[in-house]
């Protein structure tokens, strides 16, 4: 499995910085809202020293009432401005976040299709759910909770050093084990969650492939080996999220411990300050009421901090998605033809060793071609190539003399389609899931569609074509979910049809049926089926036998029934066992 790009710290930091100056205005707001609730925030420790001030000095009861209305304000205020503040400041966050899960789909929508299986579904599915959920908590909570906290914080500590510079240097105290702890904590943070994002996807490709495969493993009797295999993931998940448990356990500790060292020194160097009448006592409870204060905004700060550094790992795995190259668009709008000719291609996945070794065939316009052979002989690694998904390591596979590869990509997918025995409904009606093979096909055309592929069940819908699917909804089986993908082939209308045993979840009377009703619509296009049922190869115009990665025997099914070789011996075996059924 080859990962999916992270990007860099510089990558997000540029990443940040355009996505704020696209909301400047809304972050103006936002920073503006907060600073003035911070200020208002600051009168009450001072107004509570002037009380003190004032009684001392033998003020009456008028005096003090009035200044604790005045405090009574000034918290009003503050606490007006901060629930503005927080609803455009959550404002900003949803638009953000919604701007950012539209780039993502974008993105993903943009990547070969080669490149999204060879990642596998996991990476990919972390990154589109847990990271871009991180990301946008982080975005909408955390980036505007340190803003505030830092604005805050400054306010309060800059208010102590107005008060006397003895008490501001006092109110430092608790800073150097604080900014100590943070370094060494940010300099281990960013790479152990990475890290724990990795393992987590990981876990989640373990998950996601156990169940999709759920009943070879139980064929197959592999239980007890995926158990151990997803157990070993789920070790690697544990140990990734015990180093960073490991790390918010020292970074909070040590900051909890710093929080009484500024409120006590204050203290002392107040009570100095004072015997020396240098301030006066009411200075002193206010510096003391302002640190305390600070204790919440610098509290939040430091855990929202923690949370900060999961959602840049986050938003590294979400801008990695487009680091991708994009699918090339081509330096072909056409081809001059539809023959489409394999000439000597070779390939394999990755570095691994060639999966096809030489591969030589054409394919006639409007022939009907079918490709046989045991499993892991290269079938639908042919059919990859010949749909253009990807390229051959040496030779060529070309439509009308144009390397596939070199077709603009739309121009590829209207010309030459590829459905395989993997199929999928999307969450909508009926309606939605067909016109994504045809935007523009009307009600009728999509009923004949599901006519065309024998889809008898859309009859019993109530609600025909805005019946909906999917989870809480209409449930398809397989067999129907494969019908389904057949109509949207239908409806597309391509020239060229490569099917990689595209009937395989049918039964077998309902996929000869399904052949059969589509052998009408496939007249006088070109048709290369990889089948396992052999009917469809005594249906075909011609028969490649594909073993170890080579194409050993050619010709029509009559022609390589009489030569007697690997073919007739699979015809022999195959016609038994329907037989014997």
């Amino acid at each position: 499995m080859s990962r999916l790009p992270v990007a860099d710290r510089g990558t997000v930091r540029r990443a940040l910085r355009d996505m704020i100056s696209r909301h400047r205005r809304a972050v103006g707001v936002v920073l503006a809202l907060h600073s003035a609730a911070a200020v208002a925030g600051l009168a009450p420790p001072w107004l509570l020293g002037t009380i003190v001030d004032r009684v001392t000095a033998g003020a009456g009861v008028a005096t003090v009432d009035r200044l604790a209305l005045a405090i009574a304000g000034c918290v009003l205020v503050s606490a007006l401005l901060s629930r503005y503040a927080q609803y455009a400041g959550h404002r900003f966050g949803e638009r953000a976040v919604a701007e950012l899960r539209e780039q993502f789909v974008s993105r993903t929508l943009g990547l070969p299709v080669s490149v999204v299986e060879r990642a596998g579904s996991g990476d990919l599915a972390t990154r589109s759910s847990v990271d871009v959920s991180t990301v946008g908590t982080t975005v909408r909570d955390v980036v505007p909770t340190i803003v505030i906290a830092t604005v805050q914080l400054t306010l309060l500590f800059g208010a102590v050093f107005l008060l006397h510079p003895l008490l501001g240097l006092a109110a430092l105290a608790g800073l150097p084990s604080i900014v100590a702890v943070t370094r060494w904590y940010l300099r281990r943070a960013s790479s152990a969650y990475l890290t724990e994002g990795a393992a987590a996807a990981e876990l989640t490709e373990t998950l996601t492939t156990t169940a999709e495969g759920a009943r070879t493993v139980e064929a197959l009797r592999l239980a007890d080996d995926r158990i151990r295999h997803g157990t070993t993931r789920i070790t690697v998940v544990w140990r990734a999220r015990r180093a960073t448990l490991a790390l918010r356990t020292v970074f909070f500790s040590v900051v909890e411990a710093s929080y009484p060292l500024p409120v006590a020194m204050v203290l002392l160097v107040g009570g100095y300050l004072l015997s020396r009448d240098m301030v006066s006592l009411g200075a002193v409870v206010a510096a003391a009421l302002y640190l305390q204060q600070a204790i919440d905004p610098l509290d939040r700060l430091l855990q929202w901090t923690e949370q900060a550094q999961r959602g840049f790992a986050s938003y590294a795995r979400v801008l990695g998605v487009g680091m991708v190259p994009p699918e090339p668009p081509g330096t072909t709008a056409a081809s001059r033809g539809e023959r489409l000719v394999v000439r000597g291609a070779r390939f394999s996945y990755s570095d691994g060793p060639d999966v096809l070794h030489g591969i030589d065939l054409e394919v006639q316009p409007g022939e009907r071609l079918a490709v046989v052979g045991p499993s892991g002989a290269g079938k639908s690694t042919l059919a990859r190539l010949l749909a253009g998904i990807d390229a051959p390591r040496q030779g060529v596979v070309s439509i009308g003399g144009c390397p596939v590869t070199d077709l603009d990509p739309a121009e590829r997918r209207r010309r030459i389609a590829l459905v395989t025995q993997e199929h999928h409904v999307f969450i909508g009606s009926v309606r939605d899931n067909l016109s994504f093979a045809a935007p523009d096909a009307s009600d009728e055309q999509m009923r004949a569609a599901l006519a065309t592929v024998g889809a008898d069940w859309f009859a019993e819908f109530p609600d025909d074509l805005d019946t909906q699917l999917g989870d809480g909804a209409r449930q398809l089986g397989a067999a129907e979910a494969q019908q389904l993908a057949l109509a949207r082939l239908v409806l597309a209308d391509p020239h060229t049809l490569i099917l990689d045993e595209a009937t395989a979840a049918l039964d077998p009377s309902t996929a000869r049926r399904t052949e059969r009703a589509l052998a009408a619509v496939l007249v006088g296009r070109t048709v290369i089926a990889i089948a396992h049922r052999l009917n469809t190869a005594h249906d075909a115009d011609r028969v490649a036998v594909l073993a170890d990665g080579r194409i050993t025997e050619i010709g029509s099914h009559d022609e390589l029934v009489a030569t007697g070789g690997a073919y007739a011996a699979l015809w022999r075996s195959w016609h038994t066992r329907v037989d014997e059924r």
